[in-house]
């Protein structure tokens, strides 16, 4: 079946002038593009910073310290020199006498005497440079002598009491023995008999300091032994 159109719906007849409609609105918006990016901007505003809160930055102002200058150093003292003149006389020069020596002149010789140690004759010492002796020999004489004149108390040999017995004395400057005592007994009957013994004894060659006899103390153990 043919589909019949009117005039006034046939859209051929006005194809031509919907095409020159179409171009002009094409030309135009073609041509506000171009003013639209071409147009400069609005520079009006660039002006009025009055409105703007802007924050001052703050510089800090450094100074240089100036430090104090050292202090200046002491005034050297200047040494004062007194100048004398040539002409001031000097009493203080040495006169010397010439003078000639012959046989009538005697001259005296001063002979310094030597101070001696003085020794206290009551001093009694431990050590001396001479050593006393006994009979000639050393202190082992002694204990020969003590032994062979030594006598057993009866009374502890019954009691069996022995032991060592020391006994102090002093060797006198002309030899003899004095100050006998006991220093560490045992018991009465012995510390007396190692007393006795030591008394009689002979008389020793007294010891010497610097060439002079003086008094010089031992102390000499004496053992009680039961055979």
């Amino acid at each position: 079946m043919e589909v019949k159109k009117t005039d006034k719906a046939n859209l051929e007849k006005s194809r031509g002038l919907f095409l020159q409609i179409g171009y002009v609105v094409v030309l135009g918006l073609i041509l506000l593009a171009f003013e639209w990016t071409s147009k400069p901007a609005d520079l009006g505003d660039l002006g009025n910073l009055g409105d703007m809160n802007l924050e001052e930055e703050v510089i800090p102002i450094t100074r240089q310290q100036n430090e104090p200058p050292p202090p200046p150093p002491p005034p050297q003292q200047t040494e004062v020199i007194n100048i004398v003149q040539d002409d001031v006389e000097i009493d203080d020069e040495l006169e010397l006498e010439d003078t000639e020596a012959d046989e009538a002149t005697q001259v005296q010789i001063v002979e310094f005497a030597e101070e001696e140690e003085t020794v206290d004759e009551q001093e009694i010492f431990l050590v001396v440079e001479d050593m006393p002796t006994f009979q000639g020999k050393e202190k082992d004489a002694f204990r020969v002598y003590i032994q062979q004149n030594l006598k057993y108390p009866i009374i502890a040999q019954e009691n069996g009491i022995s032991g060592r017995v020391y006994v102090s004395f002093v060797v006198d400057r002309d030899g003899s023995i004095t100050n006998v005592q006991v220093v560490r007994g045992v018991d009465p009957s012995l510390d007396k008999e190692a007393v006795r013994v030591v008394k009689s004894s002979p008389k020793w060659s007294p010891g010497k300091q610097r060439g002079r006899a003086v008094r010089v103390s031992f102390t000499f153990p004496i053992v009680f032994q039961l055979q």
